[in-house]
């Protein structure tokens, strides 16, 4: 991630590559942009593939004194367009991200040429068990030695994969939350969750005019898949495919057919 945005205080660090159409993808929590990573990489042959850590997350700023929910990620995600000037982009949103992208778009005057939305926090209730759980003593686990934390963090990311993590993807993942400030930062994130940002904007989907896909594998234990039929019937003209033996960390779990499901559908709206 070689290039930053600066806004309001907060650095958000990016990077694109490839050349075509824009393609934006969002990631989720715990998680950054180096889980999108290898398929964009995969796209960029036909697309300008977009990368970004949100703050809070990954190579980008965590001070303490920042805001990270999701209201902030949703405005910040519009002016990061802006900066770009990127108009009308394919954007792709795993996990939060997918939140995120629809408060831009419904809240903050972001357009997108298409939406697809992967295994997203969209419909409440949201928040696996251990998450609801660290919201609700956030002061306990912060004080968690770094060992327990590590332990706490990496059974808590595995969890996420149907298949299991091999030992480096897993270490990839939770490096960004290990350090003193990555620590602070992992449970911060967690206490400022709050499902009135996706309440107020779920009155809306039906508003969206653009072509949207939803993608979800069969296996999330953290989002449940009925999940994905529901946000299809919210937004009318939505198509919706389920990824066979794949968890939340779909990416990981079903990354061939992922990137195939991408490629159709990018395929198909770009004409």
């Amino acid at each position: 991630m070689t290039r930053e945005f600066r806004w309001r205080g907060r650095t958000v660090r990016w990077d694109r590559a490839g050349s075509g159409p824009a393609v934006v993808f969002l990631h989720g929590t715990p998680w950054s942009s180096q889980l999108w990573a290898p398929i964009a990489a995969t796209l960029a042959g036909q697309f300008t593939v977009y990368l970004w850590d949100m703050p809070g997350y990954g190579a980008s700023s965590k001070d303490a004194s920042h805001p990270v929910d999701l209201g902030v990620q949703g405005e910040l995600f519009a002016a990061l367009l802006e900066h770009w000037g990127v108009e009308r982009p394919h954007v792709v949103a795993h996990d939060f991200g997918g939140a995120v992208a629809l408060r831009a778009r419904l809240h903050h005057g972001a357009e997108y040429q298409s939406l697809c939305l992967v295994d997203v926090v969209a419909l409440s209730p949201w928040g696996s068990p251990f998450f609801r759980l660290v919201k609700e003593n956030v002061a306990v686990f912060e004080q968690l030695p770094p060992d327990v934390h590590r332990g706490a963090l990496e059974a808590y990311i595995g969890g996420a994969s149907h298949r299991g993590l091999r030992p480096d993807d897993l270490s990839v993942l939770a490096e960004p939350w290990l350090d003193a400030t990555g620590q602070a930062a992992f449970y911060r994130q967690i206490a400022e969750a709050d499902e009135r940002f996706t309440e107020d904007v779920e009155p809306h989907y039906g508003d969206i005019d653009e072509p949207v896909h939803i993608i979800w594998g069969t296996e999330d234990s953290w989002i449940p898949s009925d999940r994905a039929q529901r946000l299809g019937e919210l937004i009318p003209h939505a198509s919706v495919v389920l990824i066979e033996e794949a968890g939340h960390l779909i990416q990981l779990d079903a990354p061939a057919a992922l990137a195939a499901e991408l490629g159709r559908w990018l395929s198909r709206v770009d004409r």
